[in-house]
């Protein structure tokens, strides 16, 4: 099956590849996946790709879904600049063999009942020329939805102990009044072990980049971004204390608007710390790339679990609200349904 999935992915890569002819770079054509998901990720700041290891590696690195040992679920629901923008993610991952797992992804979006008046100016002459006063004709008034979405089906192997690796192949859809794209990538994540209590993770987003086809004839590329993340394990005041830092590696010549950069190559920094209480209550508290200082807290509960997270607004001028945040994840704990061992 392995194989399978890798000679599809490669046939994935080849067929984008004659795809991209004439075809444009576009500087933050996929930004709206670079916002995250689940609570516990968000209140580290963002820093996941080494310590991801539940259904919501599916978008932090899909190596880590083979740690999952039963059926995952997680639903998290935003809103953010006064309830303008919703931001919802769904995923479910499932244990297969001794040492896999798959999973599926939704991430959505959107502007929801934009007003459309292009069509509703008031011509009471019938001669082309509109009210001075711009005056609307409510009944000619439409409405349409600005929604981006992002699908994602993952595989992940556990090699050993030490070494897991995964891929994702995602779909892409963008809906605009003035039409709609479609869009296919690949990710590709590792994590590994080269001591112990020490993580390292590398999720190499986009890797073909990204193509974003649009029905006008228009089309964009999303460029790759390696995530490369790192995470110690220190236990202390009986519980366990989780730092964690990431980076963020884009080639797209950001410059000013990233942390810092050398050339066209930008870095972005994540960075959190974890403090894990017997699994029963977890504090946190990080630093994401846009200079929001985040915390958070989880509760673990009888399969499921409960995060939550507050990020302050980099702005000092209260033009943006401040973000919650609260992602919920179920387990469905139970014998028949528990990972099968060979």
């Amino acid at each position: 099956m392995i194989v399978r999935i890798y000679q599809i992915l490669f046939i994935s890569i080849v067929s984008i590849s004659t795809i991209f002819a004439g075809t444009g770079i576009g500087k933050y054509a996929g930004e709206f996946l670079a916002i995250g998901v689940g609570g516990r990720a968000l209140a580290l700041g963002g820093a996941f790709a080494a310590i991801a290891n539940d259904v919501n590696s599916i978008y932090w690195n899909p190596a880590g879904l083979s740690r999952i040992n039963y059926p995952q679920m997680s639903l998290m629901h935003t809103e953010q600049f006064g309830g303008l923008v919703n931001y919802d993610y769904a995923g479910i991952g499932f244990p297969v063999y001794s040492n896999a797992s798959i999973g599926l992804g939704i991430i959505r979006l959107g502007i929801d009942g934009i007003a459309d008046t292009r069509n509703a100016l008031i011509d009471e002459n019938g001669n082309g020329i509109f009210d001075e006063n711009e005056r609307l004709d409510k009944d000619k008034i439409t409405y349409f939805n600005a929604v981006d979405y992002a699908f994602y089906m993952s595989y992940s192997v556990k090699s050993s102990d030490q070494l897991s690796y995964g891929a994702n192949l995602k779909f892409i859809r963008r809906d605009m009044s003035v039409g709609n794209a479609l869009g296919i990538g690949i990710d590709l994540g590792l994590q590994f072990s080269p001591y112990r209590n020490l993580l390292i993770g590398i999720n190499l987003q986009d890797a073909t980049t990204t193509l974003i086809a649009w029905n006008n004839g228009t089309n964009e590329l999303i460029s790759p971004t390696l995530k490369v993340g790192s995470a110690y394990f220190i236990e202390a005041l009986g519980g366990r204390f989780i730092p964690v830092l990431d980076f963020d590696i884009r080639f797209e010549n950001r410059k000013y608007a990233s942390n810092f950069n050398i050339g066209a190559v930008s870095f972005d920094l994540h960075s959190g710390l974890e403090f894990d209480y017997k699994n029963i209550i977890a504090l946190r508290a990080g630093y994401s790339e846009i200079g929001t200082t985040n915390f958070g807290a989880g509760i673990h509960l009888p399969k499921f679990d409960i995060d939550y997270t507050f990020a302050t607004s980099k702005l000092t001028d209260n033009r943006f609200d401040d973000t919650h945040r609260v992602s919920i994840t179920f387990t469905f704990e139970s014998e028949k349904f528990a990972r099968k061992t060979d």
